[in-house]
């Protein structure tokens, strides 16, 4: 069932979207190399990446975007399925994708690969967070717009925060270590929040079976029948 059904989810992924998220976000890891280098070095190249980082997330804000997801629903293929194979479709694309934005920064600019890349896998994961919360608790087809702002904001937020408390730090900042701590729980807890909104909600389901009713029983044969008297 599940691979019947990677043809249909590709179709229906926002590809227009994830393709001007991905090279919006190589064009900004790419900048670096059209400037002079003078003054370049791991600051620069973070703060870029950094960009490209929240380039991507403002595009798998979008990946659980379904104008079909009242009728899909209703299919016998559960929800976990269903967003399971848009992950794992898209996932190893945007693997690709932040590597090449790495290599695309030159090597005096380079930041510490690992921690970028945790810092990026952190975005994704509330990206999508955000998304599956959405449409979880409100059953909404379309969550990307408003998941994008919220991803705004709270990279406006992260930007404004103290220094002290601050989770973008350079890598010359003292606070470097201990701002990767809290982005490697800001992973752990989008992607635990991602699972826990994966199952259908138990309300819904109750609300389809409150609309149709119970089955009536017939006064003269003691007959159960239906709400349409079949």
């Amino acid at each position: 069932m599940a691979g019947a059904l990677l043809g249909p989810v590709w179709r229906s992924l926002p590809r227009r979207v994830l393709a001007a998220a991905a090279g919006l976000g190589l064009l900004s890891a790419g900048s670096l190399r059209l400037l002079s280098g003078a003054g370049e070095g791991p600051a620069e190249g973070t703060a870029v990446l950094r960009l490209v980082a929240l380039v991507g997330g403002l595009g798998l804000a979008f990946l659980l975007d379904d104008p079909a997801r009242d009728t899909t629903s209703a299919v016998p293929v559960r929800r976990p399925v269903r967003t399971g194979l848009r992950l794992a479709l898209v996932a190893p694309l945007a693997a690709l994708w932040w590597g090449a934005a790495l290599l695309l920064v030159p090597d005096p600019a380079r930041p510490p690969a690992g921690a970028l890349t945790l810092e990026a896998a952190a975005v994704a994961a509330a990206a999508l967070a955000l998304a599956a919360l959405s449409v979880r608790w409100c059953a909404e087809p379309g969550p990307g717009a408003a998941t994008a702002l919220t991803l705004l904001v709270l990279a406006v937020a992260a930007l404004l925060a103290p220094h002290r408390w601050s989770l973008l730090p350079d890598p010359a900042d003292p606070n470097w270590a201990v701002a990767h701590r809290w982005w490697a729980g800001v992973l752990g807890a989008a992607a635990a929040t991602w699972a826990a909104c994966q199952p259908e909600p138990l309300g819904r389901r109750r609300r389809r079976r409150d609309r149709t009713g119970p089955p009536a029983r017939d006064a003269r044969h003691g007959a159960l029948r239906s709400p349409s008297g079949t």
